[in-house]
């Protein structure tokens, strides 16, 4: 059973899996177990005790397979807290990876640009019902486009990021600023792909847009708005949306990694034989993409955090520390499937993606991929599992998204009665 539908790796990609693709776990021999009860009682019976030595081991294979330079897994059930590690987090070097290092989240950064959102609705600064030309002028079909369908994915307008001249100029001129006004050109110049609400399509069009609707709403720029309403409230401080002109991440960091121009990570471009045999041999090195310019992302996969801070906003998002008991029920059954022919498969909601994957199991989970940096977070109410993965490394030479390709190893730790193919074996 593929824990994720098929799905294109989109620059701030969600966590969208190619079908089959493999899905493995991180662990480390210095994981700190807990006592099996949690506050609710015993451990729930559809998780299995982990065992801290086996969890490392599984997470290293996957990575090494992968070729990651350096990744980080980490776990919260009700039996504790892991930590799975491996390799380092700059090539050349040997400093492991520690949930304290802050990296790139790419569209893990939805998860909060939606929060705000519901925020503003929850405080009537807007209805999720209003057209979206009420608030940004200038947007093809934007008086039928509502609040709603852009944060669900479903107002058919072009994805930016898709558009060929963005990956050049990125590779032109990394440290280049630019605007969301900029981006929402790019795609405005296109023709919109579907009517609004006639399908799903994964789109960081409407996650930009969404951002300058949360300031015009709240009156605010974005990232104080973050620091304001989520990040100060839930002690996240290790997080932070940069300012345009600032390519730096706070220490400690992770180098961010790639193979090739941007274009492999902006629109699923696959490696070339020659590019992945070069990358195995060692004959190839990645790229370092820390310092390019993010400003192009913003709301849809601007934020900077740490492992710590994520495995504290899923759990808070989800467990409704962050909005009203009204509006958490309505984010939490907004997911609506991707595919109509296929209602038990993936679904995306207000920010979120939800997916059932056994019998017992479920979680709502984003995923975030840009130049450099791939990642994962999600979070299970019914088991109480938290879950963050993240590499340095966007894509394996054989085009996996990295991090994503090191869940079904994770979940497979985690489970009872769960074997997702991992490619490892």
């Amino acid at each position: 059973m593929a824990l994720l539908a098929p799905g294109a790796a989109l620059l701030i990609a969600s966590c969208t899996l190619p079908s089959g693709a493999s899905l493995t776990a991180l662990s480390d021999a210095s994981a700190t177990p807990a006592p099996t009860a949690s506050a609710s009682g015993l451990t729930p019976p559809a998780l299995k005790p982990i065992d801290p030595a086996v969890f490392q081991s599984a997470v290293e294979r996957a990575a090494k397979k992968l070729m990651v330079p350096g990744a980080l897994v980490l776990l919260r059930t009700p039996q504790g807290t892991f930590r799975a590690t491996v390799g380092t987090t700059e090539l050349g070097t040997a400093r492991p990876p520690t949930t304290g290092d802050h990296f790139r989240i790419a569209s893990n950064t939805k998860t909060m640009t939606s929060a705000l959102i519901m925020l503003s609705a929850q405080d009537g600064r807007l209805r999720l019902s209003d057209p979206v030309s009420a608030y940004v002028p200038g947007v093809p079909n934007g008086e039928h486009i509502t609040i709603a369908e852009l944060l669900k994915m479903r107002s058919g307008l072009y994805n930016y990021t898709n558009a060929p001249e963005l990956a050049a100029t990125m590779d032109a001129d990394p440290g280049k600023a630019v605007t969301p006004q900029a981006m929402l050109d790019i795609a405005f110049r296109r023709p919109p792909n579907f009517a609004p609400d006639a399908s799903y399509e994964y789109s960081n069009t409407d996650y930009a847009l969404l951002g300058l609707v949360a300031e015009k709403a709240g009156g605010r720029p974005l990232a104080q708005q973050f620091r304001d309403r989520l990040f100060a409230p839930l002690g996240l401080a290790g997080t932070s949306l940069p300012a345009a002109d600032d390519l730096s991440l706070p220490t400690p960091y992770s180098h961010g990694y790639m193979y090739g121009g941007s274009a492999y990570a902006l629109v699923d471009r696959p490696y070339p034989a020659d590019v992945q045999a070069a990358a195995r041999s060692g004959k190839l090195r990645p790229m370092d993409y820390t310092h390019q310019n993010p400003s192009y992302a913003t709301a849809a996969g601007g934020v900077i955090s740490t492992a710590d801070d994520l495995a504290t906003w899923i759990r808070a998002l989800v467990t409704g520390k962050v909005l009203n008991p009204a509006f958490q029920q309505q984010w939490l059954h907004s997911p609506q499937a991707e595919d109509p022919a296929a209602p038990g498969g993936k679904k995306y909601g207000y920010g979120i993606a939800y997916q059932r994957f056994g019998p017992n199991a479920s979680m709502y989970y984003h995923g975030g991929e840009l130049p450099g940096f791939n990642s994962f977070i999600g979070h299970d109410p019914d088991n109480e599992v938290t879950l963050v993965i993240w590499t340095n490394l966007t894509l394996s030479p054989d085009g996996k998204t990295t991090a994503q390709a090191l869940l079904p190893t994770a979940l497979n730790q985690v489970y009872a009665g769960l074997s997702l193919p991992t490619g490892t074996d």
